[in-house]
C-alpha cells in the first residue's frame, strides 16, 4: 500500500514538498523514492546532497505503517499527489503538496467554482461587510469558497459563504493535533461537519509556525480559479496570496476600500498594478467567465426548535457550553453545529469564557 509511505514523508518536518515532489518524478513510485539509498540520490541531477543525507538520516526514525495508523486513528482523509481526484486546479502550481489531509467532505465542492478570500486579520467593519455582501452574491450556487481560516476577513468568508449555502474549503497552516485561532474551533467543526472541508499539507502534530503561514497561501490561491483581496496592508501576508495568484497564472481581483485606512494601501497598490476591480458577485463572475448554477446540495439548516431551545435558555443571562449541553442533552457535535450556526446567522453571540448571549 503506497499511502503510508506518502505519509511517512509527510511526517519529516524538515522536508518540504519540492524535495519529495523531486524524488517521486525521479524513480516514478512513492515507495521506491522512499527506500532509496544515498547512493541512489546522489544520482539525481541537482538534488541537494546535504537535503539527501538528512532525509536519509530522519527517515531511520520513522515507521511508515506507524504514520498511516495515527492519520487513521484521528479520523483524516488522505489525498495523495498520484491519486486521479486529486484537485487539478492545485496540481498545476510549481510546488503543489504531495500530500493533503482534510477533513469534511472535500468532493462536495465544486472543485471547478472555486474562488478565494485573502486580507487583513484585523479587517474593518466595511471590509468584513464588503466580503458578506460579494459572498451573499453567490448565495445558493455551485461556488465554493476558499480561504485560510485566520481571523478577520478568512473568518467572515467562510462564515458568510455557510450562511449563503456555499461550500467551503478552509486550508490550515499546521496538522490537525491544532485548531488555530482557537476562537474559529466552532467554525472548524461546522466546516467538517458538512458545510465542505478543512485542508492541510502538515502532519497532524505539526504546529502552526510563523513559515507555515505563506506556505499555507499557495495552497488557498493554488485551489482557486481567482482570488480576491478584501483588504490588506503594504506589508501583510494578503500581499503574498496575491503575488502567488499571478505566479499561478490566476485571476486577482481586489475590492476598493477607505483611501484613508492603512488597511487598504495594499490594496490600492495591486489595483494601480493592473488587479481587477470587484464590487459584486457579478463582477466576480464577469473576471472569471463563469454563469452560476444553482446548488442542489445546499447546508441543511438547523431544526429552529432547537434555535428556540437554546435562546430560552440564554433567555436571562449569558450561559456556558457545558451548561447549555446539560440542559438541552444535545450531542457535542450537534450543540457546536446549532451554536456556530447561529452565530453565523447573527441570532447569538460568544462572549468571554466561552460563554453565549444573544445577540
Amino acid at each position: 500500500m503506497n499511502t503510508k509511505y506518502w505519509t511517512a514523508f509527510a511526517s519529516i518536518e524538515q522536508l518540504d514538498s519540492t524535495f519529495i515532489q523531486r524524488l517521486y518524478n525521479y524513480f516514478g513510485d512513492i515507495e521506491t523514492a522512499y527506500n532509496a539509498t544515498l547512493n541512489d540520490l546522489k544520482q539525481i541531477e541537482g538534488l541537494s546532497i546535504r537535503k539527501a543525507e538528512n532525509f536519509i538520516e530522519k527517515k531511520k526514525n520513522v515507521n511508515p505503517d506507524k504514520t498511516l495508523e495515527e492519520i487513521e486513528k484521528r479520523n483524516i482523509k488522505i489525498l495523495t499527489f498520484d491519486n486521479p481526484k486529486y484537485p487539478y486546479m492545485l496540481s498545476e502550481i510549481s510546488n503543489p503538496p504531495m500530500t493533503i489531509f482534510y477533513k469534511g467532505d472535500l468532493f462536495s465542492c465544486n472543485l471547478q467554482r472555486t474562488v478565494a478570500f485573502v486580507g487583513s486579520r484585523r479587517a474593518s467593519l466595511n471590509g468584513k461587510e464588503s466580503v458578506r455582501k460579494i459572498v451573499h452574491d453567490f448565495k445558493n450556487t455551485d461556488i465554493c469558497i476558499v480561504s485560510g481560516l485566520a481571523e478577520g476577513i478568512d473568518t467572515i468568508s467562510h462564515k458568510s459563504a455557510i450562511e449563503n449555502n456555499l461550500k467551503t474549503i478552509g486550508v490550515i497552516a499546521s496538522g490537525f493535533d491544532f485548531v488555530y485561532p482557537k476562537s474559529n474551533r466552532n467554525l472548524y467543526k461546522l466546516i467538517e461537519n458538512g458545510a465542505g472541508a478543512i485542508v492541510s499539507e502538515y502532519y497532524p502534530t505539526f504546529e502552526p509556525l510563523k513559515f507555515r503561514f505563506p506556505q499555507r497561501n499557495r495552497i488557498v490561491t493554488g485551489l482557486s480559479y481567482g482570488t480576491i483581496v478584501g483588504e490588506a496592508a503594504i506589508k501583510s501576508g494578503a500581499l503574498i496570496s496575491a503575488n502567488l495568484t499571478l505566479e499561478q497564472g490566476r485571476e486577482l481581483m481586489c475590492i476598493p476600500g477607505s483611501i484613508n485606512s492603512s488597511n487598504t494601501e495594499g490594496i490600492y497598490k495591486l489595483i494601480k498594478d493592473g488587479a481587477t476591480i470587484v464590487t459584486s458577485g457579478n463582477d466576480v463572475l464577469n473576471a472569471l467567465g463563469w454563469e452560476i448554477i444553482n446548488s442542489d446540495s445546499a447546508t441543511p439548516s438547523q431544526n429552529t426548535d432547537v434555535e428556540k431551545i437554546i435562546f430560552d435558555i440564554i433567555e436571562v443571562e449569558p450561559k456556558g457550553f457545558d451548561e447549555i449541553q446539560t440542559l438541552t442533552k444535545l450531542k457535542t457535535e450537534e450543540l457546536l453545529t446549532a451554536l456556530t450556526l447561529m452565530e453565523v446567522k447573527g441570532l447569538i453571540k460568544s462572549t468571554e469564557g466561552d460563554r453565549y448571549t444573544k445577540a
